[in-house]
């Protein structure tokens, strides 16, 4: 099976993907939308406009199928007219200022993919429930004091990881600094960003809890990743967070600033980890793209 994804920046998770399904023998090509990577509300219209005959120029290869990834590349993969094409939809196009237009062009495809439950009200019709993969192998127990050594923390301090930008509106980051001003323990919040992919496990292993506030999300993967490090979390109520987090010990999902203050406190006091490490076998690569490739032959078989 060979399958063309169309993506706009692409993000660990997606190149895990990628990965996943090539384990599988299923050859993949990617065609990325020009201009700037950080940020896709960032790029030009003249971007898009340079992407699209990138697009139809492949219509001449032969592909089984065209994999869009990010609402805004769904356009590319419907105006495509050859093909079958499946969409995988992150979260943020769902649920951020595109949403309701990302929602409508969902019908269309003949696959639509979710990364959690969450994003079901976001989509008028059926819809596969494949969460992002983690690399079980690059995420995993580091010493602490290997690990500091690593970023440059100081060993005798209480380090809490804000694991976002301290500008990103829906991540919360006030709620952040309110929490850790209020901590029992004298402790510094850490926010990181733009961090290298290989150098996050060295910064969740350093930190003695991560911090999630987010206001929404449709994960986030974070916490799967601190949990397979065996580092607790401390998070609202968003996203998988609560499924993720049910038998994980000494990780909390908390209703109230309060209650965050205090599970905060607990952790903090105890010194303990969690044991997320154990469900490392759920979270894997081989399950995504099994079910990748399922969803691949469906469409196929139904377009």
């Amino acid at each position: 099976m060979k399958v063309l994804n169309l993506v706009t920046t692409p993000r660990p998770f997606f190149d895990n993907q990628l990965r996943a399904l090539q384990r599988l023998g299923v050859e993949v090509d990617v065609i990325q939308v020009p201009g700037r990577e950080s940020q896709e509300e960032s790029r030009l219209a003249t971007d898009y406009l340079q992407y699209y005959p990138n697009v139809l120029r492949k219509q001449f290869e032969d592909y089984d199928l065209v994999h869009a990834n990010f609402g805004n590349t769904t356009p590319f993969a419907i105006f495509q007219p050859t093909r079958p094409i499946v969409v995988s939809f992150w979260g943020s196009d769902l649920m951020g200022r595109f949403g309701a237009i990302n929602s409508r062009f969902a019908s269309l495809f003949n696959e639509v993919i979710l990364p959690s439950p969450v994003l079901t009200r976001y989509v008028p019709c059926d819809c596969h429930i494949i969460p992002f993969e983690i690399n079980t192998e690059l995420f995993c127990p580091i010493s602490k004091s290997e690990a500091r050594l690593e970023v440059g923390w100081e060993q005798n301090k209480n380090y809490i990881l804000f694991p976002y930008s301290e500008t990103r509106e829906e991540k919360n980051y006030p709620l952040a600094r309110r929490i850790a001003d209020n901590a029992d323990q004298n402790v510094e919040l850490i926010a990181i960003s733009e961090v290298e992919y290989e150098q996050m496990p060295y910064y969740i292993n350093a930190s003695d809890v991560v911090l999630i506030t987010s206001k929404r999300e449709s994960g986030p993967m974070v916490v799967k990743e601190a949990a397979l490090c065996n580092t607790p979390v401390i998070s609202t109520d968003v996203g998988f967070v609560s499924d993720v987090l049910s038998d994980v010990k000494n990780s909390y999902v908390c209703s109230s600033e309060a209650e965050l203050v205090e599970q905060l406190d607990d952790v903090l006091e105890s010194g303990n980890q969690s044991n997320g490490r154990k469900y490392a076998n759920e979270w894997g690569l081989d399950t995504m793209g099994e079910q990748l490739v399922n969803v691949y032959e469906s469409a196929i078989t139904n377009q």
